[in-house]
């Protein structure tokens, strides 16, 4: 009785030059099918990659005057707080104004510097550790 599948014995019954050429046609199929799918697959994930880490301007744009506008407004309610307390109105509110401006500025320096210093999509992590400027120890 024959083997259901279509398959050959371990015996060796029926393997001859004819199915080793078809095996090796097969195989070379394959390998073909293989490479332009790894190539598709490749060329989707640069695709991708690249529209996910590059920040559009508009994404850099609201999330830089977010960090401004939350510094102004945070160091504004602390000096509102501080006037409300000790009574030294408008004082208090000025300073807080002032120094809610200089750690809006402060926050928009951090956030640029870490979207620069974020591995781009065509570096590796050792590449990025050896660039210039990339040092750990400025943060």
């Amino acid at each position: 009785m024959g083997d259901p599948t279509g398959r050959k014995g371990e015996d060796g019954e029926g393997s001859g030059p004819g199915d080793e050429a078809d095996l090796s046609a097969r195989l070379r199929r394959l390998d073909t099918r293989l490479g332009d799918a790894r190539t598709r697959r490749d060329r989707d994930a640069r695709a991708g990659s690249r529209a996910a880490s590059d920040m559009s301007g508009l994404g850099k744009a609201l999330r830089f005057s977010a960090e401004f506008i939350a510094g102004i407004f945070a160091g504004t309610g602390i000096g509102w707080a501080l006037d409300q307390v000790a009574g030294t109105s408008p004082w208090g509110m000025i300073v807080g104004l002032v120094l809610g401006f200089a750690a809006g500025m402060l926050n928009i320096m951090r956030a640029a510097g870490e979207l620069n210093r974020r591995p781009r999509s065509g570096t590796s992590p050792g590449e990025e550790a050896e660039r210039p400027g990339s040092d750990d120890r400025t943060r």
